[in-house]
């Protein structure tokens, strides 16, 4: 049962991705060329989908101890910015901006048979490898917080 309500939720996700355009790296890279061809549509799905998200997340940590598959939820600590977080949100915003994929996006965008996904979703790949790697040799213990 686990595994086919994870099914699902891919499969929702992935519609809704296909539908909304992001799945497309043109209108991905329009979004960014802010001084272009800026298509300001992809706010929208990401406001959108703050709309639903954000009610639907605290009405379900009021209502439940735990999510039904696992023991609790993993809810990362508040006020904690460190290299690994700042590092990350870097990486993952450039190469968004430069490819016009999101880790989410390019799942979608293999199905549709999209050339670019499949390089792109290689190199994801192997940026996790080496990833793991950096972290294994705890290249990110650095720590910062908040004033």
């Amino acid at each position: 049962m686990k595994y086919l309500v994870a099914v699902a939720i891919g499969a929702i996700f992935g519609l809704g991705i296909v539908l909304s355009g992001m799945a497309d790296p043109a209108k991905v890279m329009n979004f960014f060329d802010l001084a272009g061809s800026w298509d300001p549509s992809l706010a929208f799905v990401m406001a959108g989908a703050l709309l639903v998200t954000g009610p639907g997340y605290v009405l379900v940590q009021r209502r439940r101890k735990a999510p039904v598959f696992d023991d609790g939820f993993h809810i990362p600590a508040k006020g904690r910015i460190d290299a690994r977080l700042v590092g990350g949100s870097l990486l993952f915003g450039v190469g968004w901006g430069i490819a016009g994929f999101c880790p989410g996006g390019s799942v979608p965008a293999l199905g549709l048979g999209h050339r670019e996904a499949f390089v792109f979703f290689a190199a994801l790949v192997v940026g996790m490898l080496v990833a793991r790697r950096l972290l294994r040799m705890n290249v990110f213990s650095l720590s910062v917080r908040p004033a």
